[in-house]
């Protein structure tokens, strides 16, 4: 496996007596976890180590971290398991998670998502890649927590939530992955807009992810039919992408 370091690199300035972020590394490779630990240390993180998906999850409730690399192997529970009960969790739910495996397939990708990972990354991997997506995310979820307190997006019956990262159709709460909220949020953001599957990926997933064209097909589907009757409120652009329907003006 190759792992390069990321070297001496400069850190964001920042307050000093602000508390460090704190990395959950659930991961089963001593090797790839002290090069991990090194660099995330370097960043400037406070880093917390589990060997394995029992103790991902204990170490998740304990020390609630601000961040989870998870590895998709691991010992006595999976990392898809570990996944599903840190976003299923009331304390945990809101934690991002970069999911880490040799497991490339587009499939192996779509059910990573599926079960609310935030970002899935590919062995082997640069490391600077890697801490730049963490950086990545620990931004979104910052954002999520600097947002202004009933901050909201809303259109024929749909309503985000961003400061609860929460999403409703006709008052009734859908359970969306990460993904699927950001892309709701993304057209929710400019509506009537025709957007590519490129820029989605991007606002999505990120634009490091190394992704197919197909996942987010697939997670529009997904979307449609957690809206139930609004599917039909995100349009297939042909030959484009996808955009949110655009609200009729009365006596057009």
């Amino acid at each position: 496996m190759h792992i390069e370091s990321c070297g001496p690199t400069a850190r964001e300035p920042g307050d000093p007596t602000m508390a460090k972020p704190k990395i959950l590394i659930v991961e089963d490779e001593r090797p790839l976890v002290e090069v991990l630990r090194a660099n995330l240390e370097r960043e400037g993180y406070e880093v917390i180590v589990a060997g394995d998906g029992v103790e991902g999850l204990r170490q998740a409730q304990l020390k609630s971290p601000d961040l989870v690399v998870l590895d998709l192997m691991l010992p006595l529970k999976g990392g898809l398991d570990v996944c599903r009960e840190l976003k299923s969790g009331p304390r945990t739910k809101g934690v991002p998670v970069v999911m880490v495996t040799a497991r490339a397939e587009e499939s192996d990708q779509l059910v990573g998502f599926a079960t609310g990972a935030d970002d899935y990354v590919t062995k082997p991997y640069s490391m600077k890649v890697l801490v730049q997506r963490i950086k990545k995310e620990l931004r979104r979820a910052q954002a999520r927590e600097e947002a202004p307190a009933g901050s909201q997006l809303s259109s024929q019956g749909v309503t985000i939530d961003r400061h609860g990262h929460r999403a409703f159709f006709r008052d009734q709460e859908m359970t969306l992955t990460p993904t699927e909220f950001r892309l709701l949020e993304t057209m929710l953001r400019q509506i009537g807009r025709a957007f590519t599957r490129y820029e989605l990926m991007d606002a999505a997933i990120g634009e490091d992810a190394v992704v197919l064209e197909r996942t987010i097909d697939v997670h529009i589907k997904s979307l449609r039919k957690k809206l139930g009757e609004g599917g039909d409120l995100i349009e297939t652009v042909r030959g484009v992408g996808y955009r949110f329907h655009e609200p009729r003006l009365v006596g057009a």
